[in-house]
């Protein structure tokens, strides 16, 4: 079977232009679009995201990696989070196009986002990457609203010792939490826990595919 290869799209928005990098699976088998967005102190490049843009295709799963506009731009820190929003609302109908259901997902700021806005959206779902529960050493300053209120199944990859947030402080809830032991905000591991960076991001990618498998397309 040969791999398509990634293709980018400029996408305006009221938040200025965007950018999606389409990671498409075969077109026999795609049933699902992924759309995932980087957090606030970096961009598409995130090991994690390219991990799953890698590995979802083969199982039915177009992954659109997504550009908020203040990358795009050039700029190196991230808007308020209701600008955010309205940079993905104006992706949405991108994303929508090739006419199947859509996951809502990101990594960190990006997770954040795509809670906040998929009941509106009609998101299928959402994929929360290092969900920041709260600011490190801060936990009395919870999103955990934000988590419980996304409104639709919804899977949380989060890493051990995430300062964000780890596993054992997030709140009882009908999401699904896959916990990358020892894991750091960027899923990166110490040495002497066993866990290399390879291991680290099979450990996401095989829950993703696990998590979108049981979901309709």
């Amino acid at each position: 079977m040969t791999k398509s290869e990634p293709k980018s799209e400029i996408v305006p928005t009221d938040a200025g232009e965007a950018r999606i990098t389409w990671h498409p699976a075969p077109k026999t088998k795609a049933r699902l679009v992924l759309a995932l967005s980087h957090g606030a102190g970096g961009g598409i490049e995130a090991r994690d995201l390219q991990a799953v843009a890698a590995a979802l295709p083969a199982h039915g799963v177009t992954v659109a990696l997504v550009e908020q506009p203040w990358r795009v731009a050039g700029k190196k820190l991230a808007p308020a989070p209701k600008t955010l929003d309205v940079g993905w609302r104006g992706l949405w109908p991108a994303l929508a196009k090739p006419g199947l259901p859509v996951i809502a997902g990101g990594r960190s700021a990006g997770a954040r986002v795509a809670c906040r806005t998929a009941t509106e959206l009609g998101a299928a779902a959402v994929l929360a990457l290092s969900f920041p529960l709260h600011p490190p050493g801060k936990p009395e300053k919870s999103r955990a609203e934000e988590l419980l209120g996304a409104g639709v199944p919804t899977l949380v990859v989060q890493g051990g010792n995430d300062p964000f947030g780890k596993p054992a402080e997030f709140p009882e809830g009908t999401y699904e939490l896959v916990e990358v032991p020892y894991g750091d905000h960027s899923f990166g591991t110490p040495k002497r826990a066993g866990i290399s960076e390879a291991d680290a991001m099979t450990l996401i990618t095989d829950g993703v595919i696990r998590w979108t498998g049981m979901l309709r397309g």
